[in-house]
């Protein structure tokens, strides 16, 4: 029996979607006929892809290692589909981490669209770690992130640098210092973003290069969160300066200069699933060139 392109398309929403349920709505088939697709699929190969857990399918190694050929598969089947033209265009898969997600990529991509409009772009916004899961899952076709990485399915390019800043609101009693000190960093009490953050992973690498500890901290998933709490007078704060630029500006916030290294490199990743396609190598191009 031969493996069917809708079996592999079963298999790789299952394992975005880590559920059959939700594969199956998605696909607009029965819960039945999807699981009995995936069953077929697993009895040809002659091992199970998922481990199960309660109603969760989670994606094992046997599983990892076909995703990765399955999605070559479906993407060269999606491009002979395509009309030929000269043209680009498709479903353009872009995982951001957050900085990047919120402030520069919806402009790059409307500059984007605006050169190539029968390209449909989608956003996906989260933090360096889960940026770098959805490129290894096939669940984004290029990322972009804050974070350092070594993984050996994916690969890194820079792209651009960017600017850490220790900010604390107007009235805070540091708010008329020129510089903080180590001792008087350790502390303080910091709002940080949540562990898998690029943010984050910069700032306690700078402070542990230089022998500084943080002793005292909130972490938070949402700069925005990270902002008010930070504008409550509740600790000091650590995110981008693009993401603070106009709260700076208002006066709302106050910058503070530390000895901190806390400059970063932004980067491109990609998976070997899509670095040949057309529409993805465009892009890459693009971006290098902003």
């Amino acid at each position: 029996m031969n493996i069917t392109l809708k079996q592999l398309t079963v298999f790789t929403t299952t394992a975005r979607l880590n559920g059959i349920t939700k594969a199956a709505q998605e696909l607009s088939m029965t819960q039945s006929a999807a699981s009995q697709s995936l069953k077929e699929l697993e009895n040809i190969l002659g091992y199970p892809l998922f481990t199960r857990h309660g109603r969760k399918l989670v994606i094992n190694a046997h599983g990892q290692v076909l995703l990765s050929k399955a999605t070559q598969m479906l993407v060269l089947q999606d491009q002979i589909q395509q009309p030929i033209t000269t043209e680009l265009q498709g479903e353009l898969k872009v995982a951001a981490s957050v900085t990047i997600g919120s402030y520069v990529m919806p402009q790059l991509l409307a500059k984007f669209i605006a050169i190539h409009p029968q390209v449909e772009p989608k956003l996906f916004i989260s933090n360096s770690e889960q940026v770098t899961e959805k490129l290894l899952a096939g669940q984004a076709h290029i990322g972009l992130i804050e974070a350092p990485l070594s993984h050996k399915s994916l690969s890194l390019s820079p792209w651009r640098n960017d600017q850490l800043v220790v900010f604390c609101a107007k009235d805070n009693v540091l708010a008329k210092q020129k510089k903080l000190t180590l001792t008087e960093m350790s502390q303080q009490r910091w709002i940080l973003r949540e562990h898998g953050s690029g943010t984050r992973a910069v700032f306690i690498n700078a402070m542990q290069q230089l022998g500084g500890t943080i002793n005292h901290s909130m972490d938070l998933a949402r700069q925005e969160a990270i902002k008010q709490t930070v504008k409550a007078n509740l600790g000091l704060g650590v995110l981008s300066l693009l993401s603070i630029q106009e709260e700076l500006t208002l006066g709302i916030f106050k910058r503070l200069e530390t000895p901190l290294n806390l400059n970063r490199q932004l980067s491109i990743i990609e998976s070997e699933h899509y670095c040949h396609d057309p529409l993805v190598s465009a892009f890459h191009t693009f971006l290098n060139e902003k």
